[in-house]
């Protein structure tokens, strides 16, 4: 397990997904190291924004790189499709990711606030 937590009932069900990755398969991308699966990440394009999402690597992996090279995969996936405005949410406590985002040029935006109205918790 990568540690990322997710919300099964809800946004992360497999209804959700699976709907998801047929109408958008190629923004599901998975990092396999000898077969087996060590990294994955969901990107998406809201039509003016690309967002980069759920990027995971399991513990035992990181330092390799495969974060890096799953966000380089989506951006170049995204810009294919016109998109020039990358964005990611990162919660607030986890360090690495706000690490590794910067690294790759992302800039944490201080002016914007994020707010979101949820039908349930499962959202």
């Amino acid at each position: 397990m990568s540690g990322l937590q997710y919300r099964a009932k809800g946004r992360d069900s497999l209804a959700n997904l699976r709907m998801q990755r047929r109408s958008d398969p190629e923004l599901f991308v998975g990092a396999f190291d000898k077969g087996k699966l060590v990294g994955a990440v969901i990107a998406s394009d809201d039509g003016r924004r690309a967002w980069i999402n759920r990027l995971a690597v399991i513990p035992e992996t990181r330092g390799r790189g495969i974060a890096t090279l799953l966000i380089r995969h989506c951006e170049k996936a995204l810009r294919r499709r016109g998109r020039r405005l990358f964005c990611v949410h990162i919660e607030h406590d986890n360090p690495e990711s706000m690490k590794l985002f910067a690294k790759e040029g992302y800039r944490r935006e201080d002016m914007i606030f994020y707010y979101a109205k949820r039908d349930s918790e499962d959202y």
